[in-house]
């Protein structure tokens, strides 16, 4: 299993935390001959801009599928997850509008859960309970607390590729207070299951 890249974004649709690990798929990044990650140049700009898209382009696909689905299963339907022949796009959105979108290779099951637990057990310790951190991220100002990227990027790197063997399942409780209580290593612990 592969993870690309991750993004969260606030109520008001602004990028406030974007992260990629490897290059975007061919279908992200663009049917120029140009390179999936730019170089950078002398003023860095080119890559902040390619990003920027980036996100500009997740946020209005997730937008737009979200939307699309509401209509058409009505309210209690959620949009989960889209594949694509080069990448799985993975959604869960809070109750206040957040919303949290994992784009990993075509093969990963559902993420939706370890979504949750990034918000439950990451975001929400290190980001909203943390008196520093802005409640607001107006003007593209994003979350930038060093505890929350590194919990984030131990939590992706011990998930995805620590416990990639050819097979797991992924079990979880649909009693979502027990998900709740647990922190990333318990999650670990309780749901996933290798299998041969």
């Amino acid at each position: 299993m592969t993870v690309y890249s991750f993004y969260i974004f606030d109520r008001h649709a602004e990028c406030i935390y974007k992260r990629r690990w490897l290059p975007r798929p061919a279908s992200i990044a663009g049917k120029s001959g140009q390179s999936a990650t730019p170089a950078i140049s002398a003023g860095g700009g080119q890559t902040v801009r390619a990003t920027d898209d980036d996100s500009k382009l997740v946020f209005g696909t997730v937008f737009s599928l979200r939307n699309m689905v509401r209509k058409l299963g009505g309210d209690d339907d959620n949009f989960v997850a889209f594949n694509t022949s080069q990448y799985k796009l993975h959604y869960y959105e809070t109750p206040t509008n957040i919303k949290f979108v994992m784009l990993t290779d075509t093969k990963s099951p559902s993420m939706r859960i370890a979504l949750q637990q990034i918000y439950i057990n990451l975001y929400v310790e290190y980001v909203v309970k943390n008196p520093l951190s802005p409640v607001e991220h107006p003007g593209g100002v994003g979350v930038n607390n060093e505890l929350f990227e590194e919990s984030l990027e131990q939590f992706v790197v011990s998930v995805f590729e620590t416990f990639a063997p050819p097979h797991f399942v992924l079990y979880y409780s649909n009693h979502g207070s027990d998900l709740g209580q647990l922190d990333a290593r318990a999650f670990l612990t309780a749901i996933l299951t290798t299998t041969e």
